[in-house]
């Protein structure tokens, strides 16, 4: 196995151990044993646990944003709205746990990797970018409240629902534009 394949394994086992039960209750030893990548290469190619929990991150920001932008630009929705319809489908996929990136801060808190500020920057951004011409800034803040609260009301209540309910929201703020 080369060190490209090893971080493929890292990450790929570090992804599913970290989601789905916490960053702190998964140590470097049983993400070894998951992987099976020997405990020397793992601390070769990720000499610390916060080192694995940054690439984990960002590995899983690359994948959520691009499958979010693919999903908006298949849709025949307007591009906001087509964001709350992919939210939803998100929300009801059996191993849902919420946003890793806020599930990250609220273990780690100030400590939590610099990649969870950039994802949220990154996603208010795209939220801006998606909104029509002429929209206020304000709009941005806005649908960034309601894609959170979404999310984070599905993490308790896994499904399409709190999805459905913030983009009836969405449609009333686009009318008001």
């Amino acid at each position: 196995m080369d060190d490209e394949e090893a971080r493929a394994r890292l990450l790929d086992a570090a992804e599913e151990l970290f989601y789905r039960h916490g960053i702190q209750a998964v140590g470097m030893d049983r993400i070894r044993t998951a992987s099976g990548v020997p405990l020397k290469r793992l601390y070769r190619l990720y000499p610390a646990k916060e080192s694995l929990v940054t690439a984990y991150l960002e590995r899983r920001d690359r994948r959520w944003t691009a499958d979010l932008r693919a999903a908006v630009a298949a849709s025949d929705e307007p591009p906001v709205l087509a964001v709350f319809d992919w939210l939803g489908r998100w929300f009801a996929e059996p191993d849902f746990r919420g946003c890793a990136f806020l599930n990250a801060y609220g273990e780690l808190g100030t400590a939590a990797p610099e990649v969870v500020r950039t994802h949220k920057a990154e996603l208010h951004a795209l939220l801006r970018e998606l909104a029509p011409l002429g929209a206020p800034p304000a709009l941005a803040d806005q649908l960034l409240v309601l894609v959170e609260g979404a999310t984070a009301v599905a993490a308790l209540s896994p499904g399409p629902e709190p999805a459905r309910r913030a983009r009836e929201v969405a449609e009333l703020l686009l009318r008001e534009q």
